[in-house]
């Protein structure tokens, strides 16, 4: 768990560093200088952005093929597209990597390779910025939520008016009219891909996540046992409670992953969005809750329409219609979840 805390945060904080680096380039290249910020000083902050970014793409390179969850190897960080694991999203964050390294060693032999052949590579670096991007929420565990959404739109919003400012600044009409319309049309391609992508539910299988990983997911998810659970069930239950936030707004998340003893397994999912509170829970603005039969497959979907302490009472649905009730009255001690729960069939309307 630790390592995809890691890989997550110096994933974006990576990104964040790259933007900067890249809007600081694009205004380096135009020239860009103030009375407080000669040229030298900029590109020398170009420089050390650029070498900040790095490392943070290297802290998650490495903490991605540590962590044993994905199937990620050391071939894949480099050879493009080669991955089992989402191959063409972990494909654009190598790519992204092969492009910094490429600028990394020709920076470095800059006296042997010369000042133009180095400026050539250079300019290669703009491109990393749109593979990461695109890397970044294709990838990434955090694509649907709104704060990455928001994050995403901040950096690219940076680079294109950073890229704004240097046609503006451009003599040629033609750079202008090239520029512009490669620039935005990249944002506007990016834009509506993330709204049919990785902002929908079931991107994880659409992006080429393996099948065996999506239900070692589940597994670790929220879960259940049942017996019937078109007739209905009930039983012990034992699981792990995760928390993310507060954020500066204020908003937390809860998750509890549950499994009962004994039976046959199967899957739920609780997880509660809201404000957070003094005493570390949260105030309920929406849920999300699933129940998966391992016996059947069936899917059961719903929310929480009763939380009181610690009984929670939740509606699920599968796709043929078919609604339970599932009543848990959970303990949560220092993140560890004990408890009880009873499923039950309805007629689909909430009492």
């Amino acid at each position: 768990m630790t390592l995809w805390y890691l890989t997550r945060g110096a994933g974006v904080v990576a990104l964040l560093l790259l933007t900067a680096s890249t809007v600081l380039g694009v205004l380096t290249a135009g020239r860009w200088r103030s009375e407080r910020w000669p040229r030298f000083a900029v590109a020398e902050l170009h420089r050390n952005l650029t070498l900040l970014a790095m490392a943070f793409v290297g802290i998650h390179v490495g903490t991605t093929i540590a962590d044993a969850y994905a199937p990620v190897g050391v071939k894949d960080v480099f050879v493009p597209f080669a991955s089992h694991y989402r191959p063409i999203w972990l494909g654009l964050g190598a790519l992204a990597f092969d492009v910094l390294l490429a600028i990394a060693i020709s920076s470095a032999l800059r006296r042997h390779i010369g000042y133009r052949s180095w400026r050539v590579l250079h300019w290669s670096a703009y491109a990393s910025w749109p593979l990461a991007l695109a890397h970044a929420l294709g990838s990434g565990s955090d694509a649907r939520t709104g704060w990455m959404a928001l994050l995403a739109v901040a950096c690219g919003a940076a680079v294109v008016l950073a890229i704004a400012g240097r046609l503006i600044a451009s003599r040629s009409r033609a750079l202008q009219l090239l520029a512009g319309a490669a620039t935005f049309g990249l944002a506007i391609v990016l834009g509506a891909w993330y709204a049919a992508g990785p902002s929908k539910r079931g991107w994880a299988s659409r992006a080429g996540t393996p099948a065996s990983l999506l239900k070692k997911t589940t597994v670790a998810s929220p879960q259940l046992v049942a017996a019937r659970p078109t007739t209905g069930f009930s039983g012990r239950v034992v699981g792990r409670l995760s928390s993310s936030g507060p954020d500066a707004f204020g908003n937390a998340a809860i998750a509890i992953a549950l499994a009962t003893r004994g039976g046959e397994p199967g899957l739920v999912k609780l997880t509660i969005w809201g404000t957070a509170l003094d005493d570390g829970g949260v105030q309920m603005t929406r849920s999300e809750v699933s129940f998966a039969d391992a016996r059947t497959g069936t899917v059961y979907t719903g929310t929480i329409v009763g939380l009181e302490g610690t009984l929670v009472t939740a509606d699920v649905t599968s796709q043929d219609g078919s609604t339970l009730r599932l009543v848990m009255r959970l303990q949560i001690d220092a993140g560890s979840v004990t408890g009880a729960i009873r499923a039950s069939a309805t007629d689909g309307v909430s009492g």
